[in-house]
């Protein structure tokens, strides 16, 4: 069964200088996050085996503290696709993943993880805060077999719901 990561970047630095959309920063908040996502994965045996994340600075350093903290160990790959793109577009890019991927983790943005996840699982309203993970269980098939409604959606985790 293939295993589904789809993570919004975290809370980005409005404040900072940057030149475009494309190089926004985190936030300190952003920073802590991350790498509190990152450690939970780990800590429940859900750590990709692959990461796909967007070119953008925020999405792509999400995903590095994420992965430095959990200390999961695999390859991240950069892909212009993920950004400011929507959810055919993903569905379509996570569908050219190598078939011995069976857990994947996409760092990306809003709004199209919200529409990615309400679409992968049917329907319902799910809302992706920053640096939210939701794991998503594709039950038959591969990568390229993804598509509207063929997901379950296992749990929705948010760096606020781990504090404690």
């Amino acid at each position: 069964m293939k295993t589904l990561l789809v993570m919004r970047h975290a809370k980005s630095d409005w404040g900072a200088a940057f030149g475009d959309d494309h190089e926004r920063p985190l936030a300190q908040r952003g920073v802590k996050a991350a790498r509190r996502m990152g450690r939970f994965l780990a800590d429940e045996g859900a750590a990709p085996q692959l990461v796909l994340s967007s070119t953008a600075v925020r999405a792509l350093t999400t995903a590095e503290l994420a992965a430095e903290a959990g200390d999961w160990g695999c390859p991240i790959i950069t892909t212009r696709d993920l950004y400011a793109s929507d959810a055919e577009s993903v569905i379509e890019r996570v569908g050219e993943t190598e078939a011995g991927v069976e857990r994947l983790l996409i760092a990306g943005h809003e709004p199209t993880w919200s529409t990615l996840v309400t679409w992968l699982i049917g329907g319902g309203r799910v809302r992706m805060p920053t640096a939210a993970v939701a794991c998503l269980d594709l039950p038959h098939g591969e990568w390229v077999d993804l598509a509207p409604a063929t997901c379950e959606l296992r749990w929705l985790m948010t760096p606020r719901m781990l504090k404690g």
